[in-house]
């Protein structure tokens, strides 16, 4: 497995468990308001990155590892400050903070786009 498919893999698993507990606290306290931001690291941070872990590693041959790498860096950035953001934006509902969820959003954007690229250079690879 490329050391990229299992830095999503671990980044994706670090999310996957913040999402468990935090899950399991709001419904202890029976207060669900931070519940868009828990779903949004539950996809984002789990389901996204472990697709794009999985397609590297099955495109380990053929993949750009560059590409992959930028992937990496932009979606975990981007979850890394969207979230956390969007927690204390859903908390305070401060204005201010909006600009900052939409650099997170705006990441993992560009980390999709990547991810497209990458997928699209696998798409149009000649084949034996």
């Amino acid at each position: 497995m490329p050391r990229v498919s299992a830095a999503f893999f671990m980044t994706g698993a670090l999310c996957l468990l913040i999402g468990m507990c935090w899950g399991m606290a709001m419904a202890g306290a029976q207060n669900f308001a931070l519940a868009p931001a828990h779903a949004h690291l539950n996809l984002l941070g789990w389901v996204t990155m472990s697709i794009y872990g999985t397609f590297y590693a099955l495109t380990r041959e053929t993949m750009s590892p560059r590409l992959a790498w930028i992937n990496y860096g932009c979606a975990t950035l981007g979850v890394a400050i969207m979230i956390p953001t969007l927690a204390v934006f859903l908390t305070t509902n401060n204005p201010a903070l909006e600009p900052v969820i939409g650099i997170g959003s705006l990441l993992n954007v560009i980390a999709l786009l990547t991810f497209a690229l990458s997928a699209f250079r696998e798409l149009k690879r000649s084949r034996a």
